[in-house]
């Protein structure tokens, strides 16, 4: 069944408490956010702590998941290189991106991984949407694809599309964690040191190449509100120390 076909709710059961937001003030080295991560998890899995969504900044870095290619990595010196569980190959994170953690128990909503994905794909284009931007999903490419009419075609002869926003999750006693990151102004630049996803042949974009300066706050927003149509209420949580 295609991704663009099924079901991207993701609502709790009447009376399930809102998901906290979370916001972090500052850049986030990505060691502790796994730390830190990991934690909220255990503490969601053992019904201690509500679901919770963080939203992060990184300092420029690259991320392995579980299928990377050493062959992707253009530049291992660039940045500091992470390997890391999630699924997916390699990643850039650094400033101006949004990355978005979700730590929800499917338990309690909807035990299906690939509909959990197609509902984090629709996140990120129900975002852009709210700004005005197309955000498409490709069967044969996970991730928010925008369409670049002004560019060369590929040489296939195909559209220029970039992609916007990447997906890579994990579950663990199915409870998620890692999640999308949503390119907002970041250096584009810091994606030549690696294939991104492993796709080769496609660029990548951001709000702000596409020619929209809005800022963090705002696009973070448009995330709440996008998330909570798919995933019900939201609550705002203080950042932990």
């Amino acid at each position: 069944m295609q991704r663009d076909s099924l079901d991207s709710r993701f609502l709790p059961a009447p009376g399930h408490p809102p998901v906290r937001w979370r916001i972090a003030p500052d850049l986030v080295p990505y060691s502790e956010a796994v730390t830190r991560m990991e934690a909220e998890l255990e503490r969601i899995a053992r019904g201690e702590a509500d679901e919770l969504v963080w939203l992060v900044e990184h300092p420029p870095l690259y991320t392995a998941g579980t299928s990377a290619d050493a062959a992707d990595l253009v530049s291992p010196d660039r940045f500091p290189v992470h390997a890391t569980g999630r699924g997916g190959e390699y990643t850039y994170h650094g400033p101006g991106q949004r990355v978005v953690y979700v730590m929800l128990d499917l338990k309690r909503r909807r035990q299906d991984v690939r509909a959990f994905v197609a509902a984090l794909e629709s996140l990120a284009i129900g975002t852009l949407a709210a700004m005005n931007v197309t955000g498409e999903r490709r069967e044969d490419r996970v991730g928010v694809w925008v369409r670049r009419p002004e560019k060369p075609p590929l040489p296939d002869g195909s559209p220029a599309e970039d992609k916007i926003a990447a997906i890579g999750i994990r579950l663990r006693r199915w409870v998620s964690f890692h999640g999308l990151s949503l390119n907002v102004d970041p250096e584009l630049d810091h994606f030549d040191g690696i294939v991104p996803c492993g796709i080769r042949g496609y660029g990548v974009t951001s709000l702000a190449d596409l020619g929209l300066l809005i800022s963090m706050p705002e696009v973070d927003m448009q995330l709440r509100g996008a998330f909570e149509e798919i995933f019900g209420p939201t609550r705002l949580d203080r950042e932990a120390g």
